[in-house]
């Protein structure tokens, strides 16, 4: 199931080495994009499609 690879912002920042509150902005800015969001409005992301997309920031910026 996909939502098992689900991770929340700190998990996800972590996995960057970014500090959560870096995570936020980016997805404020709009420069990332979570997987999906809680009931509760909180983000919650996929690693490995994270990864890709700071990637593809670095690549294009």
């Amino acid at each position: 199931m996909v939502q098992d690879r689900l991770v929340g912002t700190g998990e996800a920042a972590k996995a960057l080495s970014v500090d959560r509150s870096t995570l936020d902005r980016w997805a404020r800015e709009g420069l990332v994009t979570p997987a999906g969001k809680t009931a509760g409005g909180h983000n919650r992301w996929d690693v490995e499609d994270l990864k890709r997309q700071v990637r593809e920031l670095h690549r294009d910026g």
